[in-house]
């Protein structure tokens, strides 16, 4: 029953994470008005916590619920999964930060007005993401009917 609720766990995570970089990628244009800029925020601190859910869930998974810490340490595909979720992880920092910038207009009411580039690098880094989103399901459903295991030997 872990087991279970804790694949359930994993699997739920990573389809909120998904929804809500995509809720990011929505509300992210000009004009910005301060409802918006708000909901950013929050949207990226849901993200940031949906990211630590499927980070933990997944090392229960390896650990204690999956086939075995070996079987995983000697999958390529394993491997790529892990360095997606990485670079997915490297590209959200670009977000968050500018978020957090605005924290003080934010609070004293006040539109935060990103520049040009800061729009261009944001919108891009969030498309980056949900990119390399797309491609961990595909390995973890490769990775689950055994392909990607190292031959030894």
């Amino acid at each position: 029953m872990a087991a279970a609720l804790v694949a359930y766990l994993h699997y739920l995570s990573i389809f909120a994470l998904f929804a809500l970089l995509s809720i990011e990628h929505v509300l992210f244009k000009t004009p910005l008005d301060l409802s918006c800029a708000r909901s950013l925020m929050i949207t990226d601190l849901a993200y940031g916590i949906c990211a630590v859910l499927v980070l933990a869930t997944g090392v229960a998974r390896v650990l204690w619920f999956g086939k075995g810490a070996a079987y995983y340490m000697g999958n390529s595909l394993f491997h790529a999964k892990v360095g997606l979720f990485v670079l997915v992880g490297l590209l959200s920092i670009l977000p968050t930060l500018v978020f957090i910038k605005w924290r003080s207009a934010v609070k004293a009411g006040q539109v935060p007005e990103p520049s040009a580039r800061q729009l261009r690098l944001v919108t891009w880094s969030i498309r980056l993401e949900l990119l390399a989103l797309l491609f961990i399901p595909l390995l973890a459903a490769l990775m689950a009917r055994g392909y990607g295991v190292i031959a030894t030997g």
